[in-house]
């Protein structure tokens, strides 16, 4: 989810697209977030580790 966020967030930059750029950047969040808490073993839609 990280890697798709910066994809967008880099096609987005390039291409002038604003609704790219914010996808990306929620994209972004929210695969931190998932990350952040499957690192300290919260189960995250019934898995333990988000990858």
């Amino acid at each position: 989810m990280i890697i798709l966020g910066l994809i967008l967030l880099i096609i987005g930059l390039v291409a002038g697209i604003g609704i790219l750029w914010t996808i990306g950047i929620i994209l972004v969040a929210i695969g931190a977030l998932f990350w952040v808490l499957g690192a300290l073993g919260h189960a995250i839609g019934g898995r333990r580790h988000y990858y």
